[in-house]
């Protein structure tokens, strides 16, 4: 009987070895590798952030549809797009799978990089268009400021009866004094 002790040794190690820590570094080294390609994809150019800027939102819509889009958001203050992107980036956020700590890691730094992660989403969607909140938002900015800017010509008869009687009021002080009082005042 014949031994080859480097197998032999493998396979004692391999059958008294604790099933579930098998698994665990198992998991480790696919992380390793998850992580090892994400390094070597990002330092090519062609990471996470190559595949945002890729995503145009063009899809199906025409140039010309691109380019009012476009005209429309240059028209629009930045900060409108910044608060849209902000409520995207909870519903992203909350969207984001609760059991990927092979892909984000552990802990707050898990949740620090998933939640940077869905903030990039966010903006991403936001620049190409977004859900339609900052054009809702700056539309409303805009009737205010115009209905600001028009007075309220409309009045109900109670407040024009109250206007009037002030102004009589004030008429009767000022033209009530008498001249000899105008001189001693």
């Amino acid at each position: 009987m014949a031994i080859s002790p480097p197998t032999d040794l493998v396979m004692d190690v391999l059958r008294a070895a604790d099933p579930t820590a098998v698994q665990e570094a198992q998991a480790k080294l696919t992380a390793n590798r998850a992580a090892y390609s994400a390094t070597k994809l990002a330092a090519a150019g062609k990471g996470f952030g190559a595949a945002l800027e890729g995503l145009d939102g063009i899809g199906h819509k025409t140039r010309i549809d691109v380019a009012h889009e476009s005209k429309k958001s240059a028209e629009m203050p930045e900060e409108y797009r910044k608060f849209e992107a902000s409520i995207l980036q909870n519903f992203v956020n909350t969207m984001m799978p609760k059991d990927s700590e092979a892909v984000y890691g552990k802990g707050s730094a898990g949740e620090f990089w998933q939640s940077m992660m869905s903030e990039q989403i966010a903006d991403q969607m936001s620049k190409s268009g977004g859900i339609g909140i900052a054009e809702q938002v700056f539309r409303q900015s805009l009737d205010r400021m115009r209905n600001e800017a028009t007075p309220n010509a409309t009045t109900d008869k109670d407040s024009r009866n109250r206007a009037v009687s002030m102004i009589d009021e004030f008429e009767r002080k000022v033209f009530d004094l008498a001249p000899s009082e105008r001189s001693e005042a």
